[in-house]
């Protein structure tokens, strides 16, 4: 069940009620499928390319007396090391990757789709190419329903809706007026039949001329959102500098920046209370491009629509996170560092002393970034693809998953940890070093369940 005061989606979509880079040594036990610190190489759909993280933000590095409340203006960009590496894959993973693409495939076919099947076969990483990421995040997020026959119908209404909503936020108030009145004109003349006559003049009120003060006025409001598109412009230069998805000066890169914007926008113009916050950007990112890349052409060409609703279904589940005058309520941010505080603690009660005690490196200090933007910024592309199946595909929600893989880094960390002091240990953990991925998952996944967070069902 969502919290109450949580995410609406009856007719208008979106609405939210206000309110130095080392190798890690292996770990002792079960020995990793890769290589430490390797990764699985992507595949490449529709011939683009997927790189590695390069401009990132960051949290300035936070000192003993810094407080959460600084935390919107705490973003920075920072240059991380290379980590193109290729990867070791072999035989056992080959077909275990085929094995999950042919049982994807035959449960999408299904007229009714097993969705716990699906979550199961997600955990353990969807395969690339082909659509199927993004056919099962849709199912996860329960954008698409079980019902496969229902498909069509949601996608058309889903779309249309936000091809309305467009319309009516993002057009200047002057071409929205234009777009009105063309349409009211050719209505008429449809009635009508094509009969010459006077043309006639549409009005504008006083309310709705651009010069107007008046708070209701649509231009006041229209200006009002230059500058927070002006931020969302800045940012989205940064969004994964490295990938030509997002970056340079093609008109595919400009068209999927374009779409990022239009969501954005959208979004803080929906839900004032929240507005846009940086690093939002880099959650949505993900969704944009495993949707853009969908096999599917006409999914790929909807991939702007789809992606603002996944995306608003995602942030219900953590919005409150972005809210500063929530950060000491029991749905604010730093209830839920507790909870990650408390999951250490039952799971290595020596790794939590060492941090909370001895060096006093705090979680507000390393996993409010982690928390906020999903661990968007603290890997690789692929990597994030990989560690996002996981945790929307988590019975428990994906809060409960993400706690626990903030606390399996720590985890991962332990001996580096024990070792360091204060500057040491924060340097570490706000920038975090290369890891095998396949094994923090299957630490996380060991981990006792935190099932006081809250599942994300939509």
């Amino acid at each position: 069940m969502l919290k109450k005061g949580k995410l609406k989606l009856p007719d208008r979509l979106g609405i939210l009620v206000p309110g130095f880079e080392e190798k890690e040594e292996e770990n002792g036990g079960s020995e990793p499928v890769f290589e430490s610190g390797e990764e699985l190489e992507i595949m490449e759909p529709n011939g683009v390319e997927l790189g590695h993280k390069e401009n990132e933000y960051e949290f300035d590095d936070l000192g003993v007396n810094d407080t959460v409340g600084d935390k919107v203006d705490a973003f920075r960009t920072r240059k991380r090391p290379d980590k193109n590496r290729s990867g070791q894959v072999s035989v056992m993973d080959v077909i275990a990757a085929e094995e999950k693409r042919s049982d994807l495939e035959h449960e999408f076919s299904q007229k009714e789709i097993n969705l716990e099947k699906v979550k199961r076969i997600a955990n353990k990483g969807v395969p690339d190419g082909g659509g199927l990421r993004a056919t099962a995040w849709k199912l996860l997020l329960c954008y698409l329903s079980p019902s496969r026959d229902v498909w069509e119908k949601e996608l058309t209404e889903n779309r249309q809706k936000y091809a309305k909503l467009k319309e009516e936020l993002l057009l200047s108030p002057s071409a929205y007026t234009r777009v009105r009145a063309d349409a009211m004109i050719s209505a008429e003349l449809s009635r009508e039949g094509d009969v010459a006559g006077p043309l006639k003049r549409q009005g504008i009120s006083h309310g709705d001329h651009p010069l107007s003060v008046g708070q209701a006025s649509a231009w006041d409001h229209y200006f009002k959102h230059t500058e927070i598109a002006e931020q969302i412009d800045r940012d989205l230069q940064r969004t994964h500098s490295d990938m030509k998805f997002f970056s340079g000066e093609s008109s595919f890169s400009k068209k999927n920046r374009e779409a990022m914007r239009n969501i954005l926008l959208l979004f803080a113009k929906l839900n004032p209370a929240i507005c846009y916050v940086q690093g939002m950007n880099e959650v949505l990112a993900p969704i944009l491009y495993v949707f853009s890349t969908d096999t599917d052409e006409q999914n790929a060409l909807n991939a702007e629509a789809d992606s603002f609703s996944c995306f608003v279904r995602l942030l219900s589940d953590s919005v409150d996170h972005f809210c500063q005058q929530l950060d000491n309520s029991p749905v604010g941010i730093l209830s839920t560092l507790s909870r990650l505080a408390k999951l250490l603690k039952e799971n290595d009660e020596e790794l939590w002393k060492h941090l909370e005690f001895t060096t006093q490196v705090k979680p507000q200090f390393y996993a409010f970034r982690w928390i906020t933007l999903l661990l968007s910024q603290e890997f690789n592309f692929p990597s994030i693809l990989r560690i996002w199946d996981s945790l929307l595909s988590n019975p428990f929600g994906v809060q409960d998953m993400l706690l626990r893989i903030c606390c399996a880094m720590l985890l991962c960390m332990k001996s580096r940890l024990l070792r360091g002091d204060f500057a040491a240990n924060l340097r570490l953990l706000q920038h975090y070093p290369d890891i095998n991925i396949e094994h923090l998952l299957q630490v996380a996944q060991d981990l006792s369940a935190d099932t006081s967070s809250c599942s994300l069902s939509l």
